[in-house]
């Protein structure tokens, strides 16, 4: 990819750049947790957006989509705002760091990823933050800390791209690390490195080819659902609060509400358990957290959808440790813990059954817990 991206960039700008990449994530558990101020439990993938910059000495951005075969090109002003969504994502980061004293000027830059679109891997906090990463490093000797470097990616969604999301993918964007996975705290920030070395199991993804589109969608109401229970019980967010106290409200709120709510209560011990777990090589109840968890984002969240439901499903039968849904939910992958000794059968079990039933086979995406954002070097 970095070869393609090279060769590419001096085609289109005569020139040569500095080349960052930023990663996709996987989150182990804890899901619809970041934006109600709970816990998560993310690491960096290898799987990654790369982009090759170079300062043009103009007060335009000169973009060049690979993937897309399409290019954009915008000042660094609000009434700049390209039309184009894809486009919107780096502007957007121009704009943020700016408006946090960073500074920016023109560039020229071409892109490229490996990141699976519209499977829950989060390749756009890769792109915001791999763009974060550059623009401090080339325009501001880096001295925009890296938590806000994962901001300046949250408030682009927020801002500039429509979608109301919480931190954790940003933050595992940028502070993903080599054969670890991160608990974060949403609340306070505050993370902890854990060693991941499941011996004896793989983590795989089956992406169901199923794409969903999160802005306009489901995601944003689910979130006002959160938010209006989170108000009748007298809290910032639903971290503060517990079953009992959601017992005593059920008859002021919706039933749909109740449900969002206590499938929220839930996760953020689930993260808190699942931690405990892997400290003791428990990689039983990691898998039951994980089944658990798809259970609530199916039946009280409401953000599967039957061909993930069906992959759970597969995974059960074939006796996958651990198995859920990943990511914001309406399609994408779900993600499995499985003993080696069985990975061959789930996944030629879980490729004919699907296959038989939806028309096609779902993607076999192995991940290494890799490092975030970073620049390349030759």
């Amino acid at each position: 990819m970095r070869e393609k991206i090279k060769e590419q960039f001096k085609q289109r700008f005569g020139t040569d750049g500095v080349i960052y990449a930023s990663a996709g994530r996987i989150n182990l558990i804890g899901e619809h947790t970041d934006y109600n101020g709970g816990f998560v439990f993310p690491g960096a993938i290898d799987k990654y957006i790369m982009a090759e910059i170079n300062i043009n000495g103009t007060d335009k951005v000169r973009v060049y989509s690979m993937d897309m075969d399409a290019y954009c090109e915008f000042g660094l002003n609000e009434e700049d705002a390209p039309q184009e969504q894809w486009a919107r994502y780096i502007f957007g980061v121009c704009r943020e760091t700016i408006k946090r004293g960073g500074v920016v000027k023109g560039f020229d830059t071409v892109f490229a990823g490996n990141v699976p679109l519209g499977a829950g891997l989060s390749s756009s906090a890769a792109l915001e933050s791999c763009f974060a990463f550059a623009l401090n490093d080339l325009f501001n000797d880096n001295k925009i800390d890296k938590f806000e470097l994962a901001k300046i990616g949250q408030s682009t969604e927020h801002n500039y791209c429509g979608v109301n999301c919480g931190i954790m993918d940003q933050f595992a964007s940028v502070f993903g690390k080599k054969d670890c996975l991160m608990r974060l705290d949403c609340r306070s920030l505050e993370h902890e490195y854990f060693p991941f070395h499941p011996e004896g199991y793989k983590l795989v993804l089956l992406n169901s080819k199923v794409k969903h589109e999160l802005v306009d969608s489901p995601y944003n109401k689910r979130r006002e659902s959160c938010e209006r229970v989170a108000a009748t019980l007298g809290v910032e967010t639903l971290r503060d609060a517990t079953y009992t106290m959601l017992a005593d409200v059920r008859d002021k709120i919706s039933d749909e509400d109740y449900r969002r709510a206590r499938f929220v209560i839930g996760e953020k011990q689930r993260v808190l358990d699942v931690c405990d777990a892997l400290e003791r090589g428990d990689y039983e109840t990691v898998g039951r957290c994980m089944f658990e968890t798809h259970d609530g984002l199916s039946r009280d969240y409401e953000v599967s959808c039957e061909e993930l439901d069906y992959l759970n499903d597969v995974a059960r039968e074939c006796g996958v440790t651990g198995s859920r849904i990943m990511g914001g939910g309406f399609g994408g992958c779900t993600i499995n813990l499985v003993k080696e000794d069985r990975y061959d059968n789930f996944i030629a079990t879980a490729k004919e059954k699907f296959n038989a039933k939806y028309g096609h086979e779902p993607e076999v995406i192995n991940v290494i817990i890799s490092d975030g954002a970073h620049k390349v070097e030759d």
